[in-house]
């Protein structure tokens, strides 16, 4: 009988001790960054704009999911290549529902100070990035006045503000 309580005190406390996310998840996820063309400059910084990453595409690697006690973290990853146009892509983390099952099993402790402390309370939302880069366009927007441009020379960054004037 003492051997008993004495195992189910000691998997209790085991239980306590531990959090769900931190058992089923990770705080570093692996992310596939690709760009077409291949082998562009990447720069990935973090939410405070600490470089963490310099690099060329394809690569692979590891990002921290937590950003500091119940912090998110939040990276940008700059593409750029010489005759097209730089590109900056946000990478995020969101909530991981495992880190809901310390109600069940981590408790108090994994819902409180683990999981936020480890950053294992947060997954990635996506596990690739594969960008297109865009050629660097003709049009300028240096000269003042009226302009007028092919539509093939229309940057893509200004495609979407276009409308269409009919007669």
């Amino acid at each position: 009988m003492k051997n008993k309580i004495t195992s189910l005190f000691f998997a209790g406390t085991i239980m306590l001790a531990t959090s769900c996310a931190s058992i089923v998840s990770k705080s570093k996820y692996p992310i596939s960054i690709n760009s077409m063309p291949s082998e562009a400059s990447i720069t990935i910084t973090d939410k405070k704009g600490v470089e963490i990453f310099k690099g060329h595409t394809p690569a692979n690697l590891k990002l921290k999911s937590g950003s500091g006690f119940f912090g998110k973290a939040r990276y940008q990853v700059k593409f750029e290549k010489e005759g097209y146009d730089t590109k900056l892509v946000p990478v995020e983390f969101k909530l991981d529902g495992w880190y809901f099952g310390n109600i069940l099993i981590g408790g108090l402790l994994g819902l409180l100070i683990i999981d936020p402390a480890t950053g294992a309370m947060y997954k990635l939302d996506t596990e690739f990035l594969n960008e297109t880069l865009a050629p660097v366009s003709t049009a300028s927007t240096n000269h003042e006045g009226l302009n007028i441009y092919s539509i093939n020379d229309i940057p893509s960054n200004w495609q979407n503000h276009l409308s269409l004037i009919s007669k």
